[in-house]
């Protein structure tokens, strides 16, 4: 019995530095979090616990517009990674041969350096004097007075180039392991290339592809750094509120419940996005068939 119970007792055992890091770094932060945003009072006069919800419907009816535009940048970045990332993927997977190690290369080669760093640069790119900007009025795309900074399309450009790789590792990583003879299978049971991928590897690509939604679409919402280089006020999102109530209005009460709210607004997000696209694609298409 003391062998069985030592047995068990060492998985236990080896979660608890792990446990521990969260509970410190993690869970404690968000009790204080959750604290503050039901304090009640102002830096100039003095804080108390007061349980004021009233900060959660003032910071959501002050900040809805923000709320929906995350939402909507964060999505259109995602779908954007996702058209860039499964072709890509699928390339690489299957198609590059010698040079396989080179693109994977070249897809995590961004984070050799830093994400300000790689923001900025894009702010270089589509600076208004740039060579991206130039090319698009002489070719009708942009008119002369029209420029890419400080718009829509420069805020999501930055989100997709950025959170690209989050995309593109997760479904590269479940296409590598797939079993080419499947495909081969179908297409001897006289299936086409195109009802080949659909029926086979789609299905079992379908784990990457929803790690990589999240993985991409979770961060992007809540990020501030390429609406405050790429974008104006015009286009910032709720990252950018939280920022400036935490740092520079010492907002603190509202910063902490836009910061629930977001946290609340993506858990809902998620489960409506697993609702649709089906549990068996968090466990591959075999396993939920069994």
């Amino acid at each position: 019995m003391k062998a069985w119970a030592q047995k068990r007792g060492i998985p236990y055992f080896l979660l608890l530095p792990g446990l521990a890091w969260l509970t410190i770094f993690f869970v404690l932060p968000m009790i204080f979090m959750f604290t503050v945003s039901l304090y009640e009072g102002s830096l100039d006069t003095t804080y108390e616990f007061t349980w004021h919800w009233a900060n959660y419907s003032d910071a959501l009816s002050q900040f809805d517009t923000q709320f929906v535009r995350s939402f909507l940048y964060a999505g259109i970045a995602t779908m954007l990674c996702l058209l860039i990332a499964y072709p890509l993927s699928y390339a690489i997977a299957f198609k590059a041969g010698r040079w396989q190690s080179v693109l994977l290369l070249a897809v995590i080669a961004p984070f050799f350096t830093t994400y300000l760093i790689r923001t900025y640069a894009w702010q270089t790119i589509l600076s208004n004097d740039g060579v991206v900007v130039d090319f698009f009025q002489s070719i009708g795309i942009l008119n002369s007075d029209e420029y890419l900074l400080k718009t829509p399309t420069a805020v999501i450009a930055g989100l997709t180039y950025n959170f690209l790789p989050f995309m593109i590792l997760p479904i590269y990583a479940s296409l590598e392991q797939m079993d080419q003879r499947l495909i081969e299978a179908a297409r001897d049971l006289y299936s086409s290339s195109r009802t080949a991928f659909l029926k086979v590897t789609l299905p079992i690509s379908a784990p990457g592809v929803f790690a990589g939604v999240l993985l991409t679409f979770i961060p992007a919402v809540g990020d501030y750094v390429n609406a405050s280089f790429l974008g104006s006020s015009q286009q910032a999102m709720i990252g950018n509120v939280i920022q400036g109530a935490f740092l520079r209005t010492k907002d603190y009460q509202i910063a902490s419940a836009l910061s629930f709210i977001l946290m609340a607004l993506i858990v809902v997000a998620v489960f409506v996005y697993i609702r649709f696209a089906g549990s068996e694609s968090l466990m591959g298409d075999e396993e939920a068939a069994t």
